[in-house]
């Protein structure tokens, strides 16, 4: 799938060590104990995603399918192969996405996807979002999913997006103007409607494969270092999977959830929330912060967290995470994080907050959704976030943080 120097032999393939058990065992009780929660919460539909989420976790960790690296990888040493597993999950995803969308139903009324301004919000957001993931060493996917694998200096990134989330409740009119400056475009609504934005979406998929793999001829990258795995059926659950297989679960589970919500996949609007949550818990009341005074942002305030589409699915995540991780041998605590990996994933997971915001979200909302929903913003979120991703990566190492080089393989 990418252009290597074949004159460098391949990193060998290591075996998975044996299940954690005990840990499997929590996980799934964690997981039914939770599932009723949103059951007596919101319903089976809720709970439906519950297990969507719970999937989406397994996947994202045995495919080890990032983003924050896949740019890393591209910027700095030519590697796009992580870059075309996006493009594969893409294509799949607008495929379905047309489906569901133009056939108008789902389990939840009509469909509606992810379609957003194209402003200023976007640029400076999804800027900040790059230089952010770069530093805190991990997106918004990849922060769930590392935590539930036990990554104690990816919960430190979760803490700054947490208060980040937080921090843009009180600058919501501020956000509202910069996003709001640029128009809410969608490749559908032209005269071909749904049946011409694929084609739209899947010619300019097609230009940044191409584009990736031009500079890997350039820049002849080093060979993929491949994580332990397990062979036979036992590597479904226990092994490590090809980012293609990675790519079609994630763009399937996507549609699936559209189809169960009436709404696409998204993440980071729940930190927001469990940040107000939080803080009301401690006797913080920030429930007149502007953007808490919106009629339907109240409305989910005062509800429970487990009636929260978005919460819910991230609570599966992490636990499909830790599941996927115990089974294959690989769920371990970090119980020293040194100082300054500790400064970069607060400082990385709050501008990813306050980005995400100004974006109108991160690389699962408004890049993935954002373009499987043929919206013009996801493009320009992605474009924009690798050009944050070059100042990211410069920043990395004063906060004790590597760059691939081409000495060295990649994973």
């Amino acid at each position: 799938m990418s252009v290597v120097d074949t004159s460098r032999p391949a990193p060998p393939v290591r075996t998975a060590p044996p299940a954690q058990r005990g840990t499997v065992a929590l996980g799934v009780v964690v997981a039914a104990v939770l599932a009723l929660a949103v059951v007596d919460a919101a319903g089976w539909k809720l709970a439906l995603l519950f297990g969507v989420g719970i999937a989406l976790g397994l996947a994202l960790f045995h495919s080890r399918f990032g983003f924050t690296s896949a740019w890393r990888q591209l910027v700095t040493v030519g590697q796009g192969r992580a870059l075309r597993a996006h493009m594969l999950m893409l294509a799949v995803a607008v495929v379905l996405f047309a489906v569901v969308l133009g056939a108008g139903t789902s389990l939840s009324g009509a469909p509606e996807g992810l379609v957003e301004p194209a402003g200023l919000g976007v640029v400076l957001g999804a800027f900040l979002f790059g230089v952010g993931m770069q530093v805190g060493g991990s997106c918004a996917s990849g922060t769930l999913f590392a935590v539930g694998s036990g990554q104690t200096a990816i919960l430190l990134t979760l803490g700054g997006f947490i208060a980040g989330s937080v921090i843009s409740a009180f600058i919501s009119p501020w956000i509202a103007l910069l996003q709001n400056t640029g128009p809410a475009v969608s490749f559908a609504d032209t005269p071909l409607g749904y049946p011409g934005a694929v084609v739209i979406s899947l010619v300019i998929i097609g230009a940044v494969v191409a584009i990736s793999r031009f500079v890997e001829r350039r820049r002849t990258p080093p060979p993929v270092d491949q994580p332990p795995t397990a062979s036979g059926l036992s590597r479904v659950l226990r092994g490590s999977w090809p980012l293609w297989a990675g790519a079609l679960v994630l763009a399937g589970l996507n549609a699936l959830t559209l189809f169960i919500s009436g709404g696409p996949w998204g993440i980071t609007s729940a930190f927001g929330l469990w940040g107000a949550k939080l803080l009301d818990l401690v006797g913080v009341d920030i429930s007149g912060a502007p953007f808490w005074q919106d009629p339907e942002n109240a409305a989910k305030l005062s509800a429970s967290v487990f009636a929260d589409k978005t919460s819910v699915m991230n609570f599966g995540i992490m636990i499909g995470a830790l599941i996927a991780a115990a089974l294959a041998g690989g769920f371990r605590l970090h119980r020293r994080v040194p100082w300054r990996l500790a400064a970069g994933a607060v400082i990385g997971g709050v501008l990813m907050g306050i980005g995400a915001r100004f974006a109108g979200g991160c690389n699962i909302g408004a890049y993935f959704s954002g373009i499987a929903s043929f919206s013009l913003h996801g493009w320009l979120w992605g474009l924009v976030a690798i050009a944050g991703t070059y100042a990211g990566v410069a920043l990395r190492p004063l906060f004790g943080l590597g760059n691939p080089k081409p000495s060295d393989s990649v994973c």
